[in-house]
């Protein structure tokens, strides 16, 4: 709890204004004469121990109060005091014990104005020493009227195989990627070794950088990077809209205030950003979940439209993430995040909806060419009853399934599955998400009827790729385990690079590209004026998929000899001819039924500048 205790000539107030949150209230205007006025914000740690802090902050007045001279007391909520409130119903709590504690003494005259009201005020300080005192009051226990302690939740671990048998975690503690999970989970100890691999790529290829100027864990995204995030953005919503979810766009902050929101933002656990934005304590959205249920909760809503698919490209999504924790594009402070959100009718629909939306998870694996491992975690007495369900999951898969059990829920979710690809450190970068969610509609007031009653339906949380920051991140690192790192080729910046021998043919080389890039094919033209050689090495060293060399036999007979990365090996590279329309046929079929951008950067090499 945080204290401001101003001696006053005068105090006044008015309450104008409701909040969402505001008590109920029939004296709106009020003030005292030769008074303490205590301003009071009641902070999320006091809810641990209501009953000390309330006698501390008794004691804290009354000692002032006493010290300044004065039997006239008014509390005066004041959430701008604190960036971490406590909720609504807590808060008014406490303030409501302060004053009772206060009354019970019976040498002090006590009002308090009302909590959760926008209100007007004026005051008059006497401006001596002890006039204007701050004070800071933590709870040093557990509140008695809390009850008796919560047991711990206990994790317990296995691994469910494809043919459903169950198996002791220890058989899997292998350097494999899904025994790389296993001890992560586990928290086994793994060496380190410096810096994660993509840390030095997505420098050295000029797709991203450090923004000085920036927060730590904001990034500024070069051109190529851009095109790259974009490409990925343009991949989730094409998955999304062929599943059906219709895309919807919200802000970025909400308000504290909606006791929805700050449940759903407890629930959470996670580090976020809190500020005061004039007199509404706000935070900065880690997900897209407050924008799409604030839309719900308005929609009419019929079971006969459900499922019902909501989705959104959440350019940003916040976390305060521990400065010494923000490294490269694993963790952040600031990301994107493809988010969607089902409405179900049921716990049945539910599960079926986990199943298609899981199998569009593995599908972004095998897409991106990274492999996925998977980590499924439910309450025990959810596991005991959809066993079969969960044992199909891991059937389907074709692949282990690491399964913990929690002892009791203490998330807003039942059940979720966490697809992971494992860096070049061994370690796991979490991507694709699903959740069965059985908490929110109630909390937000979403809802149907149906037979006469009214339903809060399930709601399935799901990002399909993870946030397009990590996705980067584990295309980076797969490139540790590849003989000749590469991107697969839809999401390379420049898929053909041609390369002219001589100036002689220039314009046969610049022709080229321009047919490939009307055809469209990313294809850039190195016109510098550099040996053939080093273009090549260069060419190379920017993983571009396929580079044709351009001299005097491509011009005479129009067929090219094209170096293409993903057949070749180190120190060997793979060459084959093709005509002009022949290589467009080739990336095409290479990058079918992916999205397409053109280049984000010049044509002409001579003329692009250098970033990094």
């Amino acid at each position: 709890m945080r204290l401001l205790l101003i001696h006053s000539d005068s105090f006044e107030y008015e309450a104008r204004e409701k909040t969402r949150i505001a008590e109920e209230c029939s004296l709106l205007a009020d003030g005292m004469e030769e008074a303490l006025t205590v301003f009071t914000a009641v902070e999320q740690a006091d809810a641990d121990g209501i009953e000390d802090v309330v006698h501390q902050a008794v004691s804290e007045i009354v000692e002032t109060a006493d010290r300044v001279g004065t039997k006239n007391v008014l509390l005066y909520p004041y959430a701008h005091l604190s960036n971490d409130l406590a909720a609504p119903d807590v808060a008014i709590k406490v303030l409501a014990l302060v004053e009772i504690g206060l009354n019970d003494l019976g040498a002090y005259t006590v009002k308090r104005a009302p909590f959760g009201w926008y209100k007007s005020f004026s005051l008059r300080c006497k401006g001596h020493p002890l006039s204007e005192l701050s004070k800071t009051i933590v709870p040093s226990g557990a509140d008695e009227e809390a009850g008796p302690e919560k047991p711990a939740v206990e994790h317990s671990f296995f691994v469910l195989a494809p043919d459903g048998l169950e198996h002791e975690v220890d058989e899997f503690l292998d350097d494999s990627p899904f025994g790389c999970l296993v001890r992560k989970e586990l928290g086994v100890a793994v060496p380190t070794g410096g810096d994660p691999v993509h840390v030095e790529l997505m420098r050295a290829k000029e797709l991203v950088d450090y923004e000085p100027a920036s927060d730590v864990g904001n990034l500024r995204w070069l051109p190529r990077g851009k095109l790259v995030r974009d490409l990925i953005a343009d991949y989730a919503l094409g998955l999304v809209l062929e599943y059906g979810g219709s895309p919807v766009e919200t802000p970025v902050m909400y308000d504290l205030g909606d006791r929805a929101i700050f449940e759903h933002a407890d629930k959470f656990g996670e580090r976020q950003y809190r500020f005061r934005s004039g007199n509404r304590s706000m935070m900065l959205r880690f997900a897209a979940c407050f924008g799409m249920f604030s839309i719900m909760r308005d929609m009419h809503i019929s079971p006969n439209a459900l499922p019902m698919k909501m989705y959104e490209l959440s350019t940003y999504s916040f976390r305060h993430e521990q400065r010494g924790e923000v490294i490269g594009l694993k963790r952040l402070r600031a990301f994107t995040m493809p988010d969607m959100h089902t409405l179900c009718r049921d716990l049945d629909e539910a599960r079926a909806c986990f199943d298609e939306q899981l199998r569009i998870g593995w599908r972004t694996g095998r897409d991106f060419e990274t492999p996925l491992v998977a980590a499924f975690r439910c309450t025990r007495e959810f596991f005991e009853e959809h066993r079969d369900w969960v044992a199909g999951l891991a059937r389907e898969s074709g692949a282990p399934m690491l399964v913990e059990l929690l002892s009791d829920r203490v998330h807003y979710w039942i059940a979720k599955i966490d697809l992971a690809t494992i860096d070049g450190q061994g370690r796991p970068i979490e991507n694709p998400t699903v959740q069965i969610d059985v908490e929110s509609a109630d909390r937000f007031g979403i809802s149907y009827h149906q037979d006469g009653g009214e339903v809060y339906p399930p709601v399935l949380h799901c990002s399909p790729t993870g946030s397009v920051e990590r996705v980067i991140c584990a295309l980076l690192e797969q490139t540790a385990h590849q003989e000749v790192p590469r991107l697969p080729a839809w999401l390379a910046p420049t898929q053909v690079r041609v390369i002219p021998v001589a100036e002689r043919h220039l314009e046969f080389a610049a022709g080229l590209a321009d047919r490939l890039n009307a055809a469209r094919v990313r294809t850039d033209l190195d016109d510098r004026e550099e040996s053939v050689g080093k273009k090549v090495r260069e060419a190379g060293m920017e993983w571009v998929p396929f580079v044709a060399v351009v001299g005097d036999t491509e011009v005479e007979t129009g067929k090219l000899t094209v170096t293409i990365r993903r057949l070749s090996a180190p120190k060997k590279p793979h060459k084959e001819e093709f005509t002009t329309d022949d290589l467009v046929r080739v990336v095409h079929e290479a990058t079918a039924g992916m999205p397409f951008r053109p280049l984000y950067t010049a044509r002409r090499l001579s003329v692009r500048p250098r970033y990094i």
